[in-house]
């Protein structure tokens, strides 16, 4: 029974990586996601049901599209298995819980964010404004931070970024952060609270900065032609937040001699 559930968990999680590829592709051109058939990007011919089962159907294909014999980004499978294996581990780490349905929700919102703010700038309202609203819900909840936390969590979340937006206008005359970030923030502040909020702060500047320092050390140009968003950083900064969020913070508070 454990191994069905394991196995089922693993399925829904493909399935919902499926949907996550059409959010992707659609929400940054306004087009509708529910209630459409998919077509191929190359082509345009429209799929049939076969062709989008989860994983399967790009081992199937070979990587191709069924008419016109194009290659299918790896992207498609990369995200149906990378939700997958999220939903798993939240599973094996919460069972059956509030706390894992909002973090499996809150991981596949990330992973939208994730590609979309890496391909188009922008990270959209109607991902992160819902998701406030749950981040809330959730702090309600015996596994939330509690509904002071989740609120203080949000506040501190977009107001930290608004203020490093309105700073960084200032300084560079130009502006320096888009209102997604800080949305996004203000999200991840609900979700998780202000402590990991701010860890996630600290994370991402770190992981944006390692990122920076290889790409100059693979090729200067390559730095300069490719602007990297900041919403890719944050989401696999919240990633480690939920994981190793806690540990990091005792180990942080230990150093300090806070605890």
């Amino acid at each position: 029974m454990n191994s069905f559930t394991y196995i089922s968990v693993f399925l829904y999680g493909l399935a919902i990586g499926s949907f996550l590829n059409v959010l992707i592709v659609r929400l940054p051109d306004g087009k509708k996601f529910a209630f459409e058939r998919s077509v191929c990007p190359q082509c345009s011919s429209q799929l049939k049901w076969y062709h989008n089962i989860p994983l399967l159907s790009f081992l199937f294909l070979r990587g191709k599209c069924a008419f016109c014999r194009k290659a299918i980004s790896l992207r498609y499978p990369l995200v149906e298995l990378l939700n997958a294996v999220v939903y798993l581990y939240f599973y094996h780490q919460y069972g059956y819980s509030y706390a894992f349905g909002a973090f499996a929700l809150l991981a596949s919102a990330l992973l939208v964010i994730f590609f979309i703010d890496y391909d188009h700038q922008i990270i959209p309202d109607s991902i992160t404004l819902p998701g406030m609203i749950v981040g809330l819900l959730f702090s309600l909840t015996p596994d939330g931070v509690g509904i002071i936390g989740g609120i203080v969590g949000l506040l501190v979340g977009g107001g930290t970024l608004y203020f490093m937006a309105m700073l960084g206008d200032w300084l560079f005359k130009k502006e320096s952060m888009g209102g997604g970030d800080i949305k996004m923030a203000a999200m991840l502040g609900a979700f998780l609270g202000w402590q990991k909020v701010i860890l996630i702060f600290m994370s991402s500047a770190l992981i944006g900065l390692i990122v920076s320092i290889a790409l100059l050390a693979i090729s200067s140009k390559l730095r300069e032609t490719r602007t990297i968003p900041f919403g890719p950083f944050l989401a696999i900064a919240a990633f480690v937040a939920v994981t190793y969020g806690d540990e990091l913070i005792t180990c942080y508070l230990s150093y300090v001699g806070l605890r």
